[in-house]
């Protein structure tokens, strides 16, 4: 399971990152699409060192060695508009990350997505929790069986709750991510913990 950060700074937020990683959160998105990279290096120089390796970065990937975090994240737009961005990731450049990751929005982009990345998110799969008049234009359940690409993990993103969590995971869905759930809920670590039994006991329930 995995959290996205909220794009803002949330009261306390430096606190509750430091609580989810101690109830077994196995990887933060670090997303702060405003943040300048001064701004990036202060949050991060917050955060515990111990936790920094499961921190995935999204902007100023520049500072990944810096602080040894040995994750990073493309926005769809970098990964499919941005000239200098190659057409498949260096491979000079794979063993210096221990995943690279990025952002689809729909099956067949998904589906196209180059192997080099370890996973990816789709969404939105619900109504986001998190964006205003964000839903998804297609049942993406439905659209399951179209997908073709089983070496890249499919994570599931937008909408996703305590409610529906274990409807995702049953549905195929690889993995999830949280966001509206946790940062605009009133107790975001009861919320958490929550999400996280679910989709342990789903775990368990397949083995």
């Amino acid at each position: 399971m995995i959290v996205i950060s909220h794009p803002f700074a949330v009261e306390n937020e430096i606190k509750i990152i430091h609580s989810l990683f101690e109830e077994g959160l196995p990887l933060l998105h670090l997303r702060k699409p405003d943040f300048s990279e001064l701004e990036m290096s202060q949050f991060i120089h917050q955060i515990k060192m111990e936790f920094r390796s499961k921190i995935v970065l999204h902007n100023h990937h520049v500072l990944a060695e810096d602080f040894g975090i040995s994750r990073i994240h493309f926005s769809e737009k970098e990964r499919k508009h941005n000239r200098d961005f190659p057409v498949r990731f260096p491979k000079s450049c794979t063993p210096k990350y221990e995943s690279i990751s990025s952002s689809t929005h729909s099956f067949e982009d998904f589906n196209s997505i180059e192997n080099d990345f370890d996973y990816a998110f789709l969404s939105p799969v619900f109504k986001s929790i998190s964006k205003e008049n964000y839903h998804p234009k297609t049942d993406l359940f439905e659209e399951l069986k179209k997908r073709t690409n089983h070496k890249t993990k499919m994570i599931a993103l937008g909408g996703i709750d305590a409610e529906n969590i274990q409807k995702v995971l049953e549905k195929g869905f690889d993995d999830v991510a949280l966001l509206g759930a946790i940062w605009n809920n009133e107790n975001p670590l009861k919320q958490f913990k929550l999400c996280q039994k679910i989709a342990l006991t789903h775990l368990q329930s397949q083995v």
